[in-house]
């Protein structure tokens, strides 16, 4: 069924796309969940009232519950350990009735705590004379701060921006060069995706330009959910153009000419900036037929997203361009061969399309000499507000981590027992083997942890480990997709068993817990039900004395 849905909605096209019309319709109401636009939506796209309905009603933005709400609070991890939203609920609430305040997840705000958005404008770190003044007259500071500082001696994801001209020369003499050659340069790079996953990128776009097909997609993920991540955010505000560059050098190599930008509703700013960039592109003669003279002709699209972590998962993101419910398909076949609209796709995260530029000005094997044998090039990490210089930090891969913590960020300003890399699904890791890890994907690896996307959440010693484990299920819980059984069940039957404990209706069998996370990990679709049990394994290993009277053992 969900290959004829691809096809009617590719005969919409991107101009005409099914999941832009469900966005726009929820923008006076707050919601598109309703039976009259569904059965229109259905008849126009030809998936009838009930898919139409389904994919309506899976996102935060565009469900019924979302009428009428008028400021979104950040509930994401690092406002959680920041412990700064009862405070801030406290101040809403003087102001908007409990109906009218919402909830989101998350802002990007994570330097400074206390986020929310209101009329379309994210805040945080406001006290309360701030906010009577904003809710009272609509007048507030929406100001972003937070430090930006690179260990490289000559930054590459951190520089000053260049002028227009400057940032595209090196990628204009490659629009008449052998693809080849740019597959070499990739190659010797050894650059690995961003996302997470760390694939080799050369891999991916050869898969790509291999397969057969006259229509092909650069697609940028842009829907950076991970709590505690803001370095997309930093990237698309601050360095727009590198983003773009890449993916027009992706098209390029792989013969495809439109890139769809996929951008989080939560991340308004980036969303205009980045349009922005596209209009100074397309004005300075770099976008349309026959680029710079060349053969090559490229354009870009942007999608707004409508609230759903799930849509950082790659096939549930192609899912959800597509007017679908975005459900995590099944691979094989791999979107190279089989992504958007069932055509050939390029699917990367905005950190790796911005890492391309480097490689065109350095060449593959200069580019190859920062960072490690494994892995490669410079690394942005984004610390959350704990620290006392939180912000964006670029360092080379292999770096030590301690020298990030305590030196380039100078350490904690509170107690802190752990820290969380790589967002939700990333390692839990106790803050005496920080000295023991170093910026990479083998180092993480080899410790039993997961560098992920390295947004740094830091948990506080006043925080319960076992409030902290409940909040990963719940997480868990209301992020699936709810396409396979053990993602959605295990995570809501793993949140109700630790909200029990906590609540002294009973222990946790051990056993029983340890069967769960194992069926969790081997059995779900995808990295949500497939990585968190990683943070929770660790937590039930290194505080095991913390926990210890909220479980059970068959030796106890």
């Amino acid at each position: 069924m969900s290959r004829n849905l691809s096809a009617l909605s590719y005969r919409k096209g991107l101009d005409q796309n099914v999941f832009d019309r469900m966005v726009k319709a929820a923008e006076a109401e707050g919601t598109s969940e309703t039976g009259e636009f569904a059965h229109r939506l259905g008849e126009e796209s030809l998936f009838g009232d009930a898919l139409s309905l389904g994919a309506v009603s899976f996102y935060d933005f565009l469900k019924k519950e979302n009428a009428g709400k008028k400021v979104f609070l950040c509930n994401g991890s690092a406002c959680l350990c920041a412990q700064t939203q009862d405070k801030l609920h406290a101040s809403v609430a003087r102001h908007f009735k409990s109906e009218e305040i919402g909830h989101i997840c998350c802002l990007g705000r994570c330097h400074e705590g206390g986020a929310f958005q209101y009329q379309g404008k994210n805040y945080s770190g406001r006290g309360a004379a701030e906010l009577d003044q904003l809710f009272t007259t609509g007048v507030g500071d929406a100001g972003d701060r937070y430090a930006v500082v690179s260990d490289l001696a000559a930054p590459l994801l951190t520089s000053t921006p260049l002028s227009l001209a400057e940032t595209y020369a090196p990628l204009k003499p490659w629009l008449s060069r052998d693809r080849n050659e740019l597959l070499a340069e990739l190659r010797d790079s050894k650059l690995r995706g961003r996302g997470g996953a760390g694939f080799p990128l050369h891999l991916k776009w050869q898969s790509c330009r291999d397969a057969q097909g006259p229509v092909k997609y650069i697609v940028c993920n842009a829907d950076e959910g991970d709590p505690g991540a803001y370095i997309d955010k930093y990237l698309m505000e601050q360095q727009p153009h590198l983003v773009l560059l890449g993916m027009m050098a992706a098209g390029w190599f792989c013969g495809a000419n439109v890139g769809v930008l996929y951008i989080r509703a939560e991340y308004p700013d980036s969303i205009a900036r980045m349009n922005a960039a596209v209009q100074e592109l397309r004005d300075a003669g770099w976008l349309g037929k026959k680029i710079q003279g060349s053969a090559f002709s490229f354009d870009f699209k942007t999608i707004q997203g409508a609230g759903a972590y799930i849509c950082g998962e790659e096939t549930a993101l192609l899912a959800s361009i597509e007017g679908q419910r975005p459900e995590v398909r099944v691979r094989p076949p791999f979107p190279t061969q089989e992504g958007l609209y069932r055509k050939p796709t390029i699917v990367n995260n905005v950190e790796t399309f911005a890492n391309i530029r480097p490689i065109l000005a350095l060449g593959g094997k200069g580019y190859a000499r920062i960072g490690t044998e494994q892995s490669s090039g410079p690394k942005l990490l984004s610390l959350d507000s704990h620290f006392r210089k939180p912000g964006i930090f670029e360092v080379a891969m292999g770096a030590p981590l301690s020298k990030v913590v305590y030196s380039l960020a100078g350490g904690f300003k509170n107690p802190i027992k752990a820290i969380q890399v790589g967002g939700p699904l990333g390692g839990l890791v106790p803050t005496d083997k920080i000295e023991a890890l170093t910026v990479d994907f083998e180092s993480f690896k080899n410790a039993g942890f997961l560098l992920g996307h390295a947004g740094i959440v830091s948990i506080p010693e006043s925080m319960p480990m076992i409030e902290y484990i409940e909040h990963l299920f719940q997480f868990t819980a209301d992020e699936s997709c709810g396409k396979c059984f053990p993602c959605r069940l295990g995570s809501t039957r793993g949140q109700e068993l630790v909200a029990r404990a906590r609540k002294g209706e009973g222990m946790i069998d051990r056993e029983l817990v340890d069967d769960l996370l194992e069926t969790m990990e081997q059995t779900s679709l995808c990295a949500l039900g497939g990585g968190v049990p990683l943070p929770i394994k660790n937590a039930l290993h290194y505080f095991a004395d913390e926990l210890r009277p909220f479980f059970q053992t068959a030796n106890a």
